[in-house]
């Protein structure tokens, strides 16, 4: 095949490895003999801005302001302007790894200009004048310690750049608002005919630089999440205004949830095809009809206009078998130039944004597949296809080649236990040393052995759903476990070395403030007991493509009425009959949570962290430590 295709990523996703989407699919597409190079404008965009340039550029910006809109932040910005010019460029070559000795300077607290991020670090205050992250850093942390400072250092110019340059600018999300369940086109249509930011202005010569560099007949612009697509349709805008006969393609895990029902035609101003699921056998038919191989009606899961109207293809084709989609390539991707951010100081919490790893999948799709909270109608879930565990080290070691480094990051829903088995057995007969972690089920045949094996193939962390820590409610979300099984399982893990996440959720229909109070104290036990490290409480949102968004009766809720919808179709409100304000205890249940990840206020009663009364907890004190007992 002829075409040479261009894959990029947009902003704004993580800092600190590549997202994964264009890495499968450039790999995939060269093992189809198709020219195909990636680029990752994120990554890109942020290091632009992030340079004496860039904040320089942010101070014109400033000083473009009337001195009333100008925010504590940018003044403290614009006072201290030299400071900030003369650390940026260190600070970034530190936080990629280029110059560990500035640690010395960093950690000593005279380098830097100081904002408001810096005001965290007052809740760990010595009392008696000692070290005050000496718990988290001990007496030669200096590397970490200087991560965290220059972290929070960024943090503090994000903080100027959204107040003063583009308010919806975020590191890992930017205009999010913009496309999340937006039933109609129209706000974007807006935000894009709008004059250009200086973060707009900034991407817009990034990706005409990368064409130029690259010359593609095709781009594909993986839109991952919400926050993606707003960059995704300026990087499109660009493309179109710079050659309209290059062809645009919109993909990712943002389409294919969604957008499964597009209806508006504006969005091809922008993209020639949009296109569900996943790429590799879509991409395939695409080809094969630019090139004259194949009619328009044989293409696979591709939204197009014709006659100004929204047309959907659909042949029918099964998809490529996950066996078969090939190894994913980083080439093309600057591995050195990614940034190492320690903005948690919890350990397990940190390894989403510190240090670069390979993102690898063990199988495609759930093999549970039941959670009622899950968009499992959909093919990410649906679809369970594994492959062999001498397949899945082929694939490590060739990336270990390719990238010279070791880390995995396993990205599956969840990782099936007989697959990581066979992929532990098989590490260990080939001697082969890696460092990895991925999300798993707590199910009862993670068993004490089976977590160390998983411990010596490599397996430093793990994260699952504990969600509402209900077995009421974990029986009405059919996840399949109950409180006392998580206990035993996440402290298997814990006993073997492994840290453990736990994905918590409230506002589940149904809850009350009382399952409320309780979750969070079986959550309280759970750090007490060591069982787990770290956490995040999420608010459940009901999706369409959920069993609670299709089967609301079931759950006892009552969907509220969509409006008419031509673009983005997910989130769905709904009517709970309790009436609980969930909002007011997400306050505290987060807040509760941030402390107990650094190891604070574990003994408090669980009450103490809500602002208005609720009832006492009704789990005994000790449910989690007999719970071990007896096991």
């Amino acid at each position: 095949m002829t075409q040479r295709v261009l894959s990029v990523i947009p902003p704004m996703t993580q800092l600190n490895t590549p997202y994964p989407s264009t890495a499968y699919l450039t790999g995939f597409l060269r093992s189809r003999g198709v020219t195909a190079v990636q680029e990752d404008l994120a990554l890109a965009l942020v290091l632009e801005l992030l340079s004496p340039a860039g904040l320089r550029a942010i101070r014109d910006c400033i000083h473009a302001l009337p001195k009333a809109r100008r925010s504590p932040a940018v003044k403290a910005f614009d006072q201290q302007f030299e400071r900030y010019l003369g650390t940026i460029a260190p600070v970034v070559a530190f936080l990629q790894g280029r110059d560990p000795s500035l640690a010395f300077r960093i950690a000593g607290r005279n380098f830097l200009p100081e904002g408001a991020r810096f005001a965290s670090l007052d809740v760990y205050v010595d009392d008696e004048g000692g070290d005050p992250l000496s718990w988290a850093f001990g007496a030669l942390g200096i590397q970490d310690r200087a991560r965290h400072f220059a972290t929070l250092y960024l943090n503090d110019v994000a903080d100027v750049l959204r107040e003063a340059v583009d308010a919806r600018f975020e590191f890992v999300r930017y205009a999010e608002s913009l496309a999340q369940s937006q039933a109609t086109f129209e706000p974007l249509a807006q935000a894009l005919a709008a004059a250009p930011t200086l973060v707009d202005r900034t991407l817009h010569a990034l990706t005409l630089a990368a064409v130029e560099r690259h010359a593609p007949k095709l781009v594909l612009v993986s839109a991952p999440f919400p926050g993606n697509v707003y960059g995704a349709f300026r990087i499109a805008q660009t493309l179109k205004a710079y050659d309209p006969s290059l062809i645009t393609v919109l993909g990712g895990g943002f389409v294919n949830t969604e957008l499964r029902e597009l209806a508006e035609p504006r969005v091809f101003d922008y993209f020639d095809y949009v296109m569900l699921d996943d790429g590799e056998r879509p991409l395939l038919a695409l080809l094969e009809h630019l090139q004259g191989e194949r009619p328009v009606e044989q293409l696979v899961r591709t939204f197009l206009r014709e006659h100004g109207q929204v047309r959907y293809v659909d042949a029918g084709e099964p998809d490529i078998p996950f066996a078969a989609v090939g190894t994913p390539t980083w080439d093309g991707l600057p591995l050195d130039r990614y940034l190492s951010l320690l903005d948690m100081l919890n350990p397990m919490h940190r390894l989403w944004s510190d240090g670069r790893w390979n993102k690898l999948t063990v199988a495609h799709g759930c093999y549970w597949k039941k959670c009622s909270f899950c968009d499992t109608s959909l093919d990410y879930i649906a679809r369970y296809d594994a492959a062999a565990a001498t397949l899945l080290v082929d694939r490590i070691e060739a990336v270990i080649a390719e990238t010279g480094q070791t880390g995995f990051h396993f990205v599956d829903e969840a990782a099936p236990p007989k697959a990581l088995a066979a992929l532990a057995e098989e590490l260990q007969r080939r001697n082969r040393a890696i460092s990895w972690w991925g999300n798993i089920r707590f199910e009862k045949s993670f068993t004490p052995d089976l977590c160390q094996r998983l411990a010596d193939s490599g397996c430093i962390a793990v994260s699952g759903g504990l969600e509402v820590a209900s077995d009421r409610l974990l029986k009405l979300m059919q996840k399949g476990v109950s409180v006392e099984q998580v206990a035993r399982v996440t402290r298997s893990f814990s006993d073997a070395g492994i840290l453990v996440h736990a994905y918590l959720m409230y506002g589940f229909p149904t809850q009350t403030v009382q399952d409320t109070v309780d979750a969070l104290e079986y959550v309280r036990q759970l750090f007490d007991a060591g069982c787990i490290q770290s956490g995040f409480f999420h608010r459940f949102a009901c999706t369409v493509h959920s069993p609670v968004g299709q089967h609301p009766e079931q759950y006892g809720v009552t969907l509220q009425t969509l409006p008419q919808i031509t673009f983005a179709k997910n989130d769905v409100g709904f009517i709970d009959p309790g009436g609980v304000d969930h909002t007011a205890l997400g306050v505290a249940l987060n807040k509760a949570l941030y402390n107990y990840m650094h190891g604070l206020g574990l003994e408090e009663n669980v009450r103490s962290w809500f602002e208005m009364n609720v009832p006492k907890s009704r789990v005994p004190r000790h449910f989690i430590s007999r719970a071990l007992e007896s096991a």
